[in-house]
């Protein structure tokens, strides 16, 4: 009798140690994971209760920050999401729907993307979530600092609405990589998914992602476009690093018409213009931006070089996140096309931005912002700081270096070269973003790209660009779909975001 009860107390003993060992592993380990599964009921009922980390633009030096969402006690003792500026800053926050019908309830955004933080779920926040216990009070998720500077962010989206086409703007931190802005239109308000109503939300959520013009797609991160004759900094990078060319005082052959090469087509600068003596300088060849001086360059280049560079400043990166996803900008290589790297021709148009060549708004200030920081590629961010809800720093942002595509005397000659767009009068970006239209000096490049669905006067319109040329602390990308000419529909926009973040009209 006593073995046998000393066998059942054994059992029992073993039993009980492994419901503790278990209990302690789910609410110790796996506590996060279980919080984010969509068929939570517990936690999809306590976010109605909780309040919300705040999402803040807190990216201008001594300027006051700009809360862009926060939450909202509503009655019934319900907290909502409320978004102050709603489509200005909707590709930025994304949108909270606590009836949304995606994984967990509704996230995109940052709202998704840092959403253990704004929740009060992630693990460095559990000294806080303890307090709430024993005061009672709701579990307060930590607010996130955005980089986004308030100015630049406000210019940006307002000079895309004015423009009226489908478009978006990036601008950065070439230093640091910070995102200053980020602004995409047309776009949606994201107030419109905190309705409490489920049979409103499922109306407009139909309503929206059924919208022929995208109101949900980031054209900033998400969206990619050909880049036209801003591709030309990237095929003088490969021509500067290869040794073909020696420096931006160098002569490259520019043929009035050039035969591409193995095929019966001649390629023709804008206009059929000849391209200076058809021996000009690089300095000259970028001004007045010659598509046969860079084809012809591109060829000598080779598709290789070409690849190799265009992967250095961040294209074909499946990987960049920022922390929201970012579409990978394409420069075709073996595995996607490769004929890319080489057939002549393709080579040829490849290097003048056309072709297969796509990029994304954020890419084409990557481009402007690696050269305006002397050759070195920066992480870009958009999230500096977060902070718990007594305001002590739980995350800091820390810069970090991606690439270094080019030295930083190469990236002086480019810059010299970007100076010749907009600071001499034959430059094309001269009147919309040289002396006749501000006293900053901006050097940058324009693009006007052939997207291989709109007649040709409705060509892409693409700027990228830095300021002050001298000392740089802001880079811009630019590209207005269906714009045309980069110089009069890209390049104001990005002069609007430069003057608002430097405080001059």
């Amino acid at each position: 009798m006593n073995r046998a009860i000393r066998r059942l107390s054994i059992a029992s003993l073993v039993l009980f140690v492994l419901l503790m060992v278990n209990v302690n592993y789910l609410q110790v380990f796996r506590v996060n994971t279980l919080a984010a599964e969509a068929g939570n009921a517990r936690v999809f009922d306590l976010q109605f209760k909780n309040w919300r980390g705040e999402i803040i633009a807190a990216g201008d030096t001594g300027g006051a920050d700009q809360v862009v969402a926060k939450s909202k006690l509503v009655k019934g003792g319900i907290y909502k999401r409320a978004y102050p500026l709603g489509k200005e800053y909707a590709p930025v926050t994304g949108y909270d729907s606590i009836l949304g019908t995606t994984s967990p309830f509704g996230l995109t955004g940052i709202e998704q993307a840092e959403n253990k933080f704004l929740a009060g779920t992630a693990p460095s926040l559990a000294v806080y979530n303890l307090k709430g216990l024993f005061t009672g009070k709701p579990k307060q998720g930590a607010s996130v600092y955005l980089t986004i500077s308030p100015r630049a962010q406000e210019a940006a989206y307002q000079a895309l609405v004015a423009m009226g086409k489908p478009a978006a703007a990036v601008a950065i931190n070439p230093r640091t990589g910070a995102i200053l802005a980020m602004a995409s239109y047309p776009t949606f308000n994201p107030n419109a998914y905190t309705t409490l109503d489920s049979g409103q939300l499922a109306k407009v959520d139909k309503r929206i992602r059924t919208n022929p013009n995208g109101l949900l797609l980031n054209r900033a991160i998400n969206d990619t476009f050909p880049p036209g004759s801003t591709f030309k900094l990237v095929t003088s990078s490969a021509a500067f690093t290869t040794g073909k060319v020696a420096n931006q005082n160098a002569t490259i052959p520019a043929p009035t018409a050039y035969l591409l090469p193995g095929s019966h087509t001649s390629l023709l600068n804008d206009g059929g213009a000849p391209c200076g003596n058809g021996h000009p300088t690089m300095v000259y060849a970028l001004t007045v931006s010659c598509n046969t001086a860079f084809a012809k360059l591109g060829d000598t280049v080779g598709g290789s070089a070409l690849h190799n560079m265009a992967n250095a400043y961040g294209f074909n990166n499946p990987n960049l996140t920022i922390p929201l996803p970012v579409t990978p900008s394409a420069y075709p290589g073996p595995a996607a096309d490769a004929p890319a790297l080489t057939d002549p021709a393709q080579i040829a148009l490849s290097a003048i931005g056309q072709f297969n060549d796509t990029e994304t708004p954020l890419q084409e200030a990557m481009v402007a912002a690696t050269i305006a920081n002397h050759g070195t590629t920066m992480r870009p961010y958009l999230v500096g700081q977060i902070k718990a809800p007594d305001q002590s720093t739980v995350q800091t942002a820390q810069p970090t270096a991606l690439a270094h595509p080019i030295t930083s005397a190469q990236a002086g000659y480019l810059t010299a070269m970007m100076e010749g767009v907009t600071q001499n009068p034959s430059g094309t970006a001269y009147q919309t973003a040289g002396p006749p239209s501000t006293t900053i000096l901006i050097a940058g490049k324009t693009g006007t790209a052939q997207n291989g669905v709109n007649n040709s006067h409705l060509d892409d319109a693409v700027f990228t660009c830095f300021a002050p040329a001298s000392n740089p602390t802001i880079a811009v990308g630019v590209i207005v779909k269906g714009g045309g000419f980069g110089a009069d529909a890209a390049a104001p926009i990005a002069l609007k975001i430069i003057q608002a973040y430097l405080r001059q009209h």
